[in-house]
């Protein structure tokens, strides 16, 4: 049985995850969600007006009295300033496991906060709420997100062929998962 606790602040050494706040409204319109390569390799609609980006964070807002309800702003502790989002986007309760999607503002990668990120909710998922089993997915064509997923220490399942149509092509889905017995084997 999962332990939910819905979204909590957690730190990690260079990051704060925590709700989000209307107050992030101009950080993310900026940072990623008007970023129309971004928001494709995130399978996301791309956010024309900061009016737009207040109603996607006011429907984050809404769902946070949820338990089961897993979605973080992607805090610099030494800025303040929201670089990002993660989430738990998919909770099977019954089977213990969720999937983790997360997106980092291009002016913020290959910092490794996305791999920073993505291990911080790992143990919490595992340690906190006691998941089974975390699993993140990527698309074929963004090796970017792929090598975040390896670095945080994901088995590499296998790719769903042909599973998105994009801009007249087709792009698999890469699937990638760690165990809750390989994540305590990892913190010997």
């Amino acid at each position: 049985m999962l332990t939910h606790t819905g979204t909590q602040t957690i730190y990690s050494e260079r990051l704060i995850l925590r709700r989000f706040e209307l107050s992030d409204t101009d950080a993310v319109f900026r940072n990623w969600a008007s970023d129309e390569y971004l928001q494709k390799m995130y399978s996301e609609p791309v956010y024309e007006t900061t009016e737009a980006v207040q109603g996607l964070l006011q429907n984050y807002i809404d769902k946070y009295e949820r338990e089961d309800y897993y979605r973080w702003a992607v805090i610099l502790k030494d800025t303040g300033e929201c670089i990002g989002q993660i989430a738990y986007f998919y909770v099977d309760s019954k089977n213990h496991f969720a999937e983790i999607e997360y997106c980092i503002g291009a002016a913020f990668q290959r910092k490794g906060y996305a791999t920073e990120a993505v291990r911080t909710i790992m143990s919490y998922g595992f340690e906190k709420i006691g998941l089974h089993k975390v699993q993140i997915c990527c698309k074929t064509i963004n090796p970017a997100s792929r090598r975040v997923i390896e670095k945080s220490g994901l088995t590499y399942e296998g790719t769903l062929r042909d599973y998105f149509y994009m801009d007249g092509e087709y792009v698999g889905r890469n699937y990638f998962s760690m165990l809750r017995s390989e994540y305590e084997s990892s913190k010997k």
